[in-house]
């Protein structure tokens, strides 16, 4: 079984729509697995969410800005950490349509499944299994660390999975150990060049 895998797309459509075009054209992708940050940064806020709601080939999970967002939204706390982008979102809230928020609410941190006997996880970003039900305000997203093996081994040494697919540090990553493949496809969206990443 072959999956795609695609992590923030920050609100950039054409990216979006780029990139599912080329996976529509092999014809042997099963499944697509987005891994947050789907909003936030750029404007196609309700594009983004409608041309992903709309496959019954695509899960998604939640990121940072998704969950900044749905606070704003919901009138919760917003994180202190993310002050400098408080008038961003509320600007993506004020004109996301509100049919999206029941949407963006029922959406998980996480999704581990097992493909073909490998077990894997598709996360955002490392959360501590004690933060994994923490709201938004209180950062339970860990710090970014420098991508390298041994950083992300330390970073999630207690997951025991032969996958983790992840995001929100937005250059692309691939690092094999022993018994761990970390994987994170890029930012599809937020990108200094002219590329839409994936993987």
């Amino acid at each position: 079984m072959k999956i795609g895998v695609i992590a923030d797309i920050h609100g950039n459509a054409s990216a979006l729509k780029a990139v599912l075009n080329e996976f529509d054209k092999r014809q042997d992708i099963e499944h697509i697995y987005c891994l947050g940050d789907m909003i936030g940064i750029g404007p196609d806020t309700n594009e983004v969410l409608k041309i992903l709601s709309a496959r019954r080939d695509v899960s998604m999970i939640t990121g940072n800005h998704d969950e900044a967002v749905l606070a704003i939204l919901k009138g919760e706390e917003h994180p202190f950490s993310h002050s400098h982008a408080k008038e961003h979102h509320q600007w993506i809230a004020n004109n996301m349509e509100k049919g999206f928020i029941s949407k963006l609410e029922r959406l998980p941190r996480t999704i581990a499944i097992t493909i073909e006997g490998m077990s894997i996880l598709f996360i955002h970003y490392h959360i501590e299994q004690t933060k994994l039900n923490k709201h938004i305000s209180k950062d339970p997203f860990s710090r970014i660390v420098e991508p390298s093996l041994d950083n992300l081994l330390s970073l999630f040494k207690a997951n025991e999975e032969n996958l983790i697919c992840f995001g929100h540090h937005h250059p692309l990553h691939f690092f094999e150990g022993k018994d761990t493949i970390f994987l994170n496809p890029g930012s599809l969206g937020c990108n200094s060049k002219p590329t839409a990443p994936y993987d």
